[in-house]
């Protein structure tokens, strides 16, 4: 017995030996934390209200004993004790395979991430369905990047030089894309802010009046009421005074109906006449209700306001012309003036014929 168990040991004592139980002991530590995540925090993640903790532990489960086995057969090599050379090539290739496996689960996870907060719009309002492929493709650059760095490292090549070299080309980038970079930025700070949002009814400062059909990265897309659709960069609409008329708790537009009338109507057959135009027409909201405001006395005319709601801001151009139409034969039907004005011209001499006095 003395003699077997003094075998065993000497063979232990043997380099490759160890290095092979080493290895195997590394290997099956990873298949444990492989059955740990497959079987406990798989279902663990099972209670949750979303799928997206079911995907990220099924996509690091792999790489955690991999990575487990990778740092066994690295302290193998160390037992080994392999000439230089040869245990630099094999410790950057262990390395390079570590970054090379998180990297692919990175893109995976990042991926992943982003979809839950693209249905997640509470969290972070900047990443949309939409802007879902920009912010997958950064998150790609980035994980690359990072990627590369690291290898770098694993073969021990100093990053400095290069990390410098991509200093100053990033600024001569920048300096060159400087507009570009300007509505990039704009239209990340809207997506963010939130002025308006896709389908909303806008007009701006310098004109343009329309619905917002997309809302890009570059560039926002408006629709006018003409079916033409412009396009107006986004370091634009940073700047501009927007006037979102779908905003508000509701997308209704309040629409206002000017009209005057004699100094001799009867001001109450007025408001009675108005608010029944309101009310039967169909275009208008009966609620909130409509309403007659008596504004001003003018120079020849008694000056109201109906105020009325309509469902969608792009129809106040056809409201406004069903309501004046109707006004105009209502008052017409109640005997109601619309003053229109008028002047008196008196002639102090009235010239002779051929120019020469006559009186």
């Amino acid at each position: 017995m003395g003699i077997t168990l003094q075998r065993y040991l000497e063979v232990l004592g043997d380099p490759p030996v160890r290095a092979l139980v080493v290895l195997l002991a590394f290997y099956v530590l990873a298949k444990i934390a492989e059955w740990i995540f497959t079987r406990i925090f798989k279902r663990l993640v099972k209670f949750s209200r979303t799928e997206y903790d079911d995907r990220i532990v099924d996509i690091l489960h792999r790489p955690i004993a991999s990575t487990i086995i990778l740092i066994g057969a690295s302290w193998s090599v160390s037992i080994l004790k392999l000439p230089e050379n040869v245990g630099y090539v094999f410790y950057g290739v262990i390395k390079t395979l570590v970054v090379l496996i998180w990297a692919v689960a990175a893109f995976r996870i990042v991926s992943v991430f982003l979809g839950w907060l693209s249905e997640n719009q509470g969290r972070l309002r900047v990443v949309q369905p939409h802007t879902l492929p920009l912010f997958d493709t950064i998150s790609k650059i980035v994980v690359i990047g990072g990627a590369s760095y690291f290898l770098l490292l694993s073969w021990d090549v100093n990053v400095s030089a290069w990390l410098a070299s991509a200093g100053i080309l990033g600024l001569a980038l920048g300096f060159a894309a400087q507009d570009t970079l300007s509505n990039l930025f704009a239209g990340l700070f809207i997506m963010v802010d939130a002025p308006y949002k896709v389908g909303d009814y806008i007009v701006l400062d310098s004109g343009e009046r329309g619905r917002v059909m997309e809302i890009g990265v570059r560039s926002t897309r408006l629709l006018t009421r003409d079916d033409i659709e412009v396009t107006l960069p986004n370091a634009v609409m940073g700047k501009a005074k927007i006037m979102n008329e779908s905003g508000g708790p509701t997308v209704k537009h309040r629409l206002r109906a000017k009209v005057g009338v004699s100094y001799n109507s009867d001001i109450d057959l007025v408001r009675e006449v108005l608010l029944r135009v309101a009310k039967t027409n169909e275009i208008v909201c009966q609620e909130p209700e409509p309403r007659v405001r008596f504004r001003e006395f003018g120079d020849s005319s008694l000056n109201f306001e109906l105020l009325c709601w309509i469902d969608n801001p792009e129809e106040r151009g056809l409201a406004l012309d069903l309501l004046n139409t109707a006004i105009f034969k209502e008052f017409r039907r109640a005997g109601v003036e619309i003053p229109f004005p008028q002047r008196d011209l008196h002639i102090r001499d009235w010239p002779a014929e051929g120019g020469k006095d006559v009186s």
